[in-house]
C-alpha cells in the first residue's frame, strides 16, 4: 500500500468515552491540523464512515456493543473502505494483543493513554512507514 504522507487529512476517529474523544479532537483537529469525524460508537461509525470517506480510522479497542475488532471487521467490509488503513487505540497493548490487531490488517497500536501533544505526530510517523 503506497501512500503519499501529504495525502493525509481525514480521520475518523471511533471512541466510545466522551472525555477522551475531546481531548483526541483538540490534539488532532488543534494541533494536528487534520479534519476529523469522531463517532462514539462502532455502530455510528459504520453509518458516517463511508460519506466521510476517511484516510485513515482510528479506533477504539473496548467499546461495548460493537467492540474495536468487530466494528475493523464491518468497516472493512465496505468496499470503498476495504482498503483504509486502521491504527487501533487501546490499552492493552500486551505483545499477543498488539499481534491479535496487527493479524486483523491494523497498521498498528497507539497506546492509551496517549499523548494528544505528540498524538499527531505519532499518526503522521505511523502513516510515513506506510510507504516503506
Amino acid at each position: 500500500m503506497t501512500r503519499n504522507c501529504a495525502a493525509l487529512q481525514k480521520i475518523l476517529y471511533v471512541e466510545d468515552e466522551e472525555d477522551i474523544r475531546a481531548v483526541a479532537e483538540l490534539a488532532l483537529e488543534s494541533v494536528g491540523g487534520f479534519t476529523l469525524r469522531s463517532c462514539g460508537s462502532g455502530q455510528q461509525a459504520l453509518q458516517e464512515a463511508p460519506d466521510f470517506a476517511p484516510d485513515l480510522i482510528l479506533l477504539d479497542v473496548m467499546m461495548p456493543g460493537m467492540d474495536g475488532p468487530s466494528t475493523f471487521e464491518a468497516l472493512m467490509g465496505i468496499p470503498d473502505l476495504a482498503d483504509t488503513p486502521v491504527i487501533f487505540m487501546t490499552a492493552k497493548v500486551q505483545s499477543d494483543e498488539v499481534a491479535y490487531y496487527k493479524k486483523l490488517g491494523a497498521i498498528d497500536v497507539i497506546p492509551k493513554p496517549f499523548d494528544p501533544m505528540s498524538l499527531a505526530d505519532q499518526i503522521r510517523s505511523i502513516w510515513a512507514r506506510m510507504e516503506d
